[in-house]
This record gives structure tokens, sequence and C-alpha cells, in this order.
């Protein structure tokens, strides 16, 4: 499997691809213009009570942004800087999280029809394409620190749908949308036998804890090691483990069993480590691993909590169940 780097948001403009693409014309030149700011949504004072701030500003947060104008190119979009454009696709996904997720997938929606609505205004626009970069390498690339499935979902719907998507790349984001509705937010996570180092066969549904972490890893692998350590180093993580508040279940899904066995002794020794020896992770398509590693958090029933999650909002998850 692919091995994931951690990047921080500061890295994110990495990610992203040339901006603007047009079929059979190549890519879009720069103009001489002026750029502008992008047009943060003001909160009017009435709303004085933070949920409430935060739900006009998620139901308005592009409202300015798409009634402007401005060049389209691999510079900007609407007339703001590309790189800023970025940095708002990941402050909204960032809110996105303050609000049940339900509500944010609607505002997921709501945004993308945003989008198609701009598109429709001026079809010679880049605007849809442009967008739908940015989101997919922000929501769905596997080294995005703000990645989500389950955010990305309602958004790649509508790509996988709309009039505007070109029909070469209509399958794959058909795909993609098929791939993210896997184990959403809330279900219960697949159950899967594994084999642990004693060789005894193990089932995830048959660990009793309070919170489950599901690690899928490869011996080795740089990024998981980076995120061993990080675990490692939570205040107070061993206590709960030790008190059945979490457990950590470490799962290795590829083939070479006897160099996983041979690097097993690296992991914490109070983590449930073993391989999927039937395969039926991976063959079965019963979690989406588009790289390793890839974090599940889990609660009590096993239902989902956070899927394929960057280790930083694991991290602040666990931080806070302690202080509870």
């Amino acid at each position: 499997m692919k091995a994931r780097t951690l990047i921080s948001i500061l890295l994110l403009a990495a990610l992203a691809l040339p901006a603007c693409r047009q079929g059979g014309a190549g890519q879009p030149q720069p103009a001489a213009r002026t750029l502008h700011p992008f047009p943060m949504p003001e909160v009017p004072a009435v709303y004085t009570d933070p949920a409430e701030r935060t739900e006009y500003l998620l139901d308005h947060f592009w409202d300015r942004f798409f009634a402007g104008d401005g060049p389209c190119d691999t510079g900007a979009v609407l007339g703001v800087e590309h790189g800023e454009v970025e940095k708002q696709v990941a402050l909204f996904a960032q809110l996105l999280g303050q609000v049940p997720m339900s509500e944010a997938q609607q505002k997921m929606r709501h945004f993308f029809s945003q989008v198609e609505q701009k598109q429709a205004a001026d079809t010679a626009s880049h605007v849809f394409l442009l967008m739908g970069e940015i989101v997919s390498r922000y929501l769905y690339d596997p080294n995005s620190p703000v990645r989500d499935e389950d955010l990305y979902l309602p958004y790649v719907e509508g790509l996988a749908a709309s009039p505007y998507t070109r029909e070469e790349n209509r399958p794959g984001y058909a795909y993609e949308a098929r791939m993210c509705a896997l184990t959403p937010y809330g279900s219960v996570a697949p159950d899967f036998r594994f084999t642990d180092l004693r060789g005894r066969v193990r089932s995830l549904h048959g660990v009793r804890a309070r919170t489950t972490l599901l690690f899928f890893s490869n011996p080795g692998c740089y990024a998981c090691q980076e995120i061993i350590g990080t675990l490692q180093a939570v205040p107070g993580i061993g206590a709960m483990i030790a008190g059945g508040a979490l457990a950590v279940v470490n799962v290795y899904i590829d083939d070479e069993v006897d160099k996983w066995r041979e690097y097993a002794p690296n992991y914490p020794a109070d983590w449930l480590c073993g391989y999927n020896a039937d395969r039926s992770i991976r063959d079965g398509h019963l979690y989406n691993i588009r790289a390793i590693p890839s974090l599940y958090l889990l609660d009590a029933d096993k239902r989902i909590l956070m899927k394929d999650a960057p280790a930083e909002r694991v991290v602040s998850y666990l931080q806070n169940q302690q202080n509870r």
C-alpha cells in the first residue's frame, strides 16, 4: 500500500494541480489584472450565540465570493488568488467539523449547487473545474490533513451527476462516490477477523472498549512510525488502554506476513496487533483504504466516529475524552 506523508495545513498548497483546465485548449494563461482578497461573510451583530454565528457563517461562507467576478486562470479564480481560495476551502472544511455530520453534508450540497449556478451563469468559466479540483484535493487526497470522505461524498456525488462534468471524468467521480459511501459516519464498522501475535484468531467486534482506534499499518512504514510516536506521546494513553477506555487495534492487510512478524516487536505492547489472514478487508472492500496508514475511530458499539482520519483529529478527540 502507498505510504502516507503527514503534512501541515501550511503545506496544503502543494497538493493543488494546475487550476483551470479547458478541454483541447491547453492551460488558460494569467492576464494582467487586479486581484482582490477573499470576501469573507460578515456575521450580523444580532447573532451573539457562538453556535448561531457558526451556522450563519457556514450558510453564507461562499455567497459574496460567487456573487463576484474576475479572472479565472492558473493564478486566480473569480479574481481571488488561487492559494487564497484553497485556504478558504480548508477553513470551510474545518468549520463544518463543528456541526453534526448530516448538517455538514447538507451545507456541502449547497456549496456544490453554488458552484453549479455560477458555472451556469457563464458556461465559458473555469469555476466548476477549478473548485472541483481544489475540493477533491483537500477533502479526498490521502495526504490532506483536512481530508474527510463523509464531507467529500455530497460534493463528488454532485460531480458524478452534473451536466458540467466532462464525460471522461464521470466514471471516476462515480467510483469515488461509491467508495466514500462505504462505512459512513455513524454506521457500524464492518467486522473482520485478524490473527494476533500468539496465533489466536480475534474479531474487531470482539474487542471491548469504550473507544476503539482501528489502525491499518505496514511494518517499517515511516508515516506509521510517526503516528505511533504521536499516539504514545498522548499523556495518559496507557492508562486509558489499561482501564478499558481505549483499545488500539493495529492491523496489517497485505501479504508479507513474515516481515510483519519480524517487525511486530516494535509495536506498543498494550496494542492488539494482528494481520487479516483471509484478506477480507482488501479483497472484500470492507473499508476504503486508499493509503497506509489509515485511522478509524469507533465508539463502544463499534459505530464510526471518524474514518481515515488525520492523526491530529484523533489525538484531539482522545485528549477531550480524558478531560471529561
